[in-house]
């Protein structure tokens, strides 16, 4: 009678590992899909958040428009300026995302596609004084849904990136220039700017405007836009 109560207890316990094991990949392909996920726009918190996303030697990777835009750098930098790895480019295209930018600092980069299963990600090179091909770009994701995200990228996740995605609130959300550069200086981590970070931003902003040929609606954006 011993032996019998043990065997259930073996398998009751084996039962439960199986189980743990099935929730624990589940929650692998949860994360995956949420970057897809147009939700009703990312909090502040996940918007100045420091977590890796889950991809591989990313850093500061977040949310700018749910399903639509996210910003991230490089652990530990890329003074290479090599970009993402293969494996990284890898990674973004199972994760669902369409497209991504390095922004700035891409010198020594090989763009180009990448495919995974029935997904191709685009890798293009990016300036944060020049935005309108990007703008175009995430503006084509906002419309077409079944499209994946873009990944904006610079060296650490601090400026270049942070500045591309306040124009991208400024464009597609209706944020003031003020309330856009306060998000930036945020989500800054304290980084200095090799001078005046308000000059800094200040330098970018102006050579950005808004396109009035990029706008969307007011329910897109309740989809999308920060909360």
């Amino acid at each position: 009678m011993r032996s019998i109560h043990v065997s259930l207890l073996y398998k009751r316990l084996a039962g439960a590992i199986l189980l743990s094991i099935g929730l624990s990949g589940l929650g692998n392909a949860v994360a995956a899909s949420s970057f897809t996920a147009r939700d009703g726009g990312p909090a502040m918190s996940a918007m100045t958040a420091k977590g890796n996303g889950g991809l591989p030697g990313m850093a500061f990777v977040r949310p700018v428009l749910s399903g639509v835009l996210y910003r991230s750098g490089f652990k530990g930098g890329d003074n290479a300026h090599t970009g993402l790895s293969g494996s990284q480019r890898k990674a973004l295209c199972k994760a669902g995302f369409s497209g991504a930018y390095y922004i700035d600092f891409g010198s020594k980069t090989r763009y180009g596609s990448t495919s995974c299963g029935g997904n191709t990600l685009e890798y293009k090179k990016g300036r944060s004084s020049s935005t309108h091909g990007l703008m175009k770009d995430i503006h084509s994701i906002i419309e077409n849904p079944k499209k994946g995200p873009m990944m904006t990228h610079c060296m650490w996740g601090v400026h270049s990136s942070g500045a591309v995605s306040a124009m991208a609130l400024v464009q597609f959300c209706g944020w003031s220039e003020t309330k856009a550069k306060r998000y930036w200086n945020d989500a800054r981590n304290n980084a200095p700017c090799g001078g005046s970070c308000d000059k800094w931003i200040d330098g970018k902003f102006a050579k950005f405007k808004a396109d009035p040929n990029l706008k969307i609606s007011k329910k897109q954006q309740r989809e999308i836009c920060p909360k």
